[in-house]
C-alpha cells in the first residue's frame, strides 16, 4: 500500500508530466500543500525530495520548490572533450599545491612534487553542467591558458596513452552544491590518467556530470592486427 509520501510525489508527478504545472512554474507553499495533503510538514518535504531526485523539481532557498525545466544532455566524447557546442562556456580557477594522499597515487609523483590544480566549471546559460579538477606536474603545466583552444580542461598534448574510469554514484557536499543538484542525484565521475611515451603521468582529471543530462560515448576502432585478421 503506498504511503502518504508516495501518494503525493505521485499526484504532483503526474500535474508536471501532463502539463498542468509548467516548466518554471512555482508549486504553491510548502504549508499550503501540507495542508491541501492533510499531511505533515516531514512527510511533504519527504515527496517533494523524491521530485527533486528524479529531477523534476528544483528548490530554490527563499524562494520555494518550482517545476524543473527539462534538461537537454550533453555528450562527452572521452578524452576530456565535450562535444563541440557554442552554448557552453568554460570557467577555469588555478591553485599550486603539493601532492598528497590521493593525488600523489593518481600522478605515480613523491610526496609534496609541485603541482598545478585547474578547477573548470562548464556551464550553459549560467547553469553549471560539469565540473573537472586537473592536476598537472608544475614543470609540465603551460605559461598561458591561452595557449589552447581546449586546454586544460580538455586535454594536455604530449600524451600516448589515456586512460579513464567512469563511476556512477551521488555526488558530494561540494559536488551538489556547485552543480546546483540534489544530493540523492547520482553523477557520472570520470577519472581520467593521461601518460606519455616514457609512462609519466602528464596529466590526472577528476570530472563530475549530472547523471540525468550527460552521455558519456566512447568510440573504438581495431587496431591494425585485428583488422587483418578480420579481413
Amino acid at each position: 500500500m503506498p504511503t502518504l509520501r508516495d501518494t503525493i510525489a505521485e499526484d504532483l508527478r503526474t500535474q508536471i508530466t501532463t502539463g498542468r504545472l509548467n516548466p518554471g512554474e512555482r508549486l504553491p507553499s510548502e504549508p499550503h500543500l501540507a495542508a491541501h495533503y492533510e499531511a505533515s510538514t516531514p512527510t511533504l518535504r519527504q515527496a517533494l525530495a523524491l521530485l527533486q531526485a528524479e529531477g523534476l523539481i528544483d528548490k530554490v532557498h527563499g524562494k520555494g520548490n518550482f517545476v524543473r525545466p527539462p534538461r537537454r544532455r550533453i555528450t562527452y566524447a572521452g578524452g576530456g572533450r565535450m562535444l563541440f557546442d557554442p552554448t557552453l562556456q568554460v570557467t577555469v580557477r588555478t591553485t599550486n599545491l603539493r601532492a598528497r594522499g590521493h593525488l600523489r597515487t593518481l600522478l605515480k609523483v613523491t610526496s609534496n612534487t609541485l603541482l598545478t590544480e585547474f578547477f573548470c566549471i562548464t556551464r550553459e546559460d549560467q547553469t553549471p553542467r560539469s565540473l573537472a579538477r586537473i592536476y598537472v606536474p608544475r614543470d609540465l603545466a603551460p605559461a598561458s591558458l591561452a595557449s589552447s583552444s581546449r586546454w586544460p580542461c580538455g586535454t594536455s598534448t604530449g600524451w600516448t596513452e589515456i586512460r579513464e574510469t567512469v563511476t556512477a554514484r551521488l555526488p558530494t557536499p561540494e559536488e551538489a552544491t556547485t552543480l546546483r543538484i540534489s544530493p540523492t542525484q547520482p553523477v557520472l565521475a570520470i577519472t581520467r590518467v593521461a601518460t606519455n611515451a616514457r609512462g609519466r603521468v602528464i596529466e590526472a582529471a577528476l570530472q563530475t556530470h549530472p547523471g540525468d543530462s550527460t552521455n558519456a560515448v566512447f568510440t573504438t576502432h581495431p587496431t591494425t592486427e585485428e583488422s587483418e585478421t578480420d579481413g
